[in-house]
């Protein structure tokens, strides 16, 4: 596994390892001639406890943030920022609790770029410092105020002294893409050059399309040696588009934040400032898409879940139903030719595999969709041994009875149980519809009457 870490980390031309033949199998694996992607060679910058807490439901206590923190770390991130410890006191306490933590992930703060802030930041134990600060018209006139060469004075200034503490340093820009490209070089250049680890572009206000993202990121992988973060806002929902591009550009590490939202702008992974960054969630999945084997041996896909349950639940929100991987939905069949081929082969409807995230695929068959190969997986499950043509039979009755209201899967094992029984007492034939109705309505009515019954299993069908 390339590891990607520090000044000049990023690994490509002659020094990107050959793609596997499994990664050549994959229609979606990067080509061999993409020799700028870091699709299988990046970092992820965990800021569920800097972006986050700007989330508008966001408060995270001491106990919380650790939390977290330790869940990010089981998961395998590389690194984990936290709010600047200038913001308050209790912001300060919390990140000098979590860098006493001992986690394997490297521990950032985001701080402006001002001496007093970078002072407070490397007395905390930190990492790493994320230095930030506007460069676009708009922050530069209605924000702080100051002309890019105050900027890049103060940028070599601040640089300089959290070099010097021997901790990582990154300079980002703000409000990268609405800035102009002429400046933006030129610090970038500037700051490369006094030997910064990292330089950010951010798409502050998330109005970045893919081709934008390309064209920044690979002019700027031209043009300084050291790594290159990427911050990218939702509000148009590119994020995840955009974080996907800019490793194919060339950048190295991507910002993504945890949890979800129910706002009706995004229902995706990704809280933060509005409708919130990068979800990492959402992230994983495009990735794994890409290259799953070099996915999974980085990360604990399996931890993702509580990750975002936990980070939910403290910002009092639900997991949208749509949600990458972890949705309740996202691997939920249910229409009779999907339901059919997924249990032959589940890679004909899933590009995910659902066991890698220690998760379960679903076939839903209570409803008019339903096909009698997905019922006849349910009837095997419930060991009742009918013919095709009996769980046809089946199977009709139940899209007739689904056409009046959805049935459960209660009210599904019911009818193949009655079925079953009755066909081994002789008391039905295939097509006896009249009397299956007539023993189905004796069954409701002896259980309504507390007349023990077995028990269906409701146990959704599993491929």
């Amino acid at each position: 596994m390339v590891q990607v870490n520090g000044v000049n980390g990023h690994t490509n031309g002659n020094g990107k390892p050959a793609p596997s033949q499994a990664q050549q199998r994959n229609p979606y694996a990067p080509r061999y001639a993409d020799f700028l992607s870091n699709i299988s060679n990046f970092s992820i910058i965990e800021s569920t406890l800097r972006e986050g807490e700007q989330f508008a439901n966001a408060f995270f206590d001491t106990k919380t943030k650790i939390a977290i923190a330790k869940a990010l770390d089981a998961f395998g991130v590389e690194y984990i920022e936290l709010t600047s410890p200038a913001a308050s006191e209790q912001s300060r306490a919390d990140c000098e609790a979590i860098c006493k933590l001992g986690l394997r992930a490297k521990i950032l703060t985001h701080i402006r770029c001002h001496m007093d802030d970078a002072r407070i930041a490397v007395e905390t134990g930190v990492d790493g410092v994320d230095v930030v600060i506007g460069t676009s018209s708009f922050l530069r006139e209605f924000s702080h105020g100051k002309d890019m060469a105050y900027i890049t004075k103060t940028a070599i200034e601040v640089i300089n002294f959290v070099k010097s503490k021997g901790i990582e340093v990154r300079f980002s820009s703000e409000d990268s893409f609405r800035s102009d490209l002429v400046d933006l070089l030129s610090i970038y250049q500037t700051v490369d050059k006094i030997g910064v680890n990292r330089v950010g572009v951010a798409d502050t206000v998330g109005c970045a399309n893919p081709r934008q993202v390309y064209d920044l990121v690979r002019t700027l992988r031209g043009v300084v040696s050291c790594d290159i973060e990427i911050h990218l806002h939702n509000d148009t929902g590119m994020a995840i588009a955009n974080a996907y591009t800019a490793l194919e550009a060339g950048a190295t590490h991507i910002d993504t934040c945890e949890c979800c939202l129910t706002h009706s702008r995004s229902a995706v992974l990704g809280i933060g400032e509005r409708v919130g960054i990068t979800p990492l969630g959402g992230l994983v999945a495009c990735l794994y898409a890409a290259n799953p084997e070099y996915v999974k041996s980085k990360y604990n896909l399996a931890a993702l879940r509580e990750i975002e349950n936990l980070v939910a639940e403290a910002v009092e929100v639900t997991v949208p139903f749509c949600n990458p991987i972890t949705g309740y939905c996202a691997f939920t069949h249910k229409a009779g030719i999907h339901a059919k081929a997924i249990l032959n082969n589940p890679s004909t409807y899933e590009i995910l595999k659902p066991e890698d995230f220690g998760l379960t695929r679903y076939v839903s068959i209570g409803h008019r969709l339903t096909g009698w190969n997905a019922v006849k997986s349910r009837v095997e499950q419930l060991q009742l041994e009918l013919t095709d043509d009996q769980i046809k039979d089946a199977t009709a009755k139940i899209k007739e009875l689904a056409d009046v209201r959805t049935q459960t899967m209660e009210d599904v094992d019911t009818v193949l149980r009655v079925y079953h029984s009755a066909v081994k007492s002789g008391q039905l034939t295939v097509g006896a519809r009249e009397v299956l109705d007539q023993l189905l309505a004796e069954h409701h009515a002896a259980n309504a009457n507390g007349k023990p019954q077995q028990a269906p299993t409701p146990t959704p069908v599993m491929a």
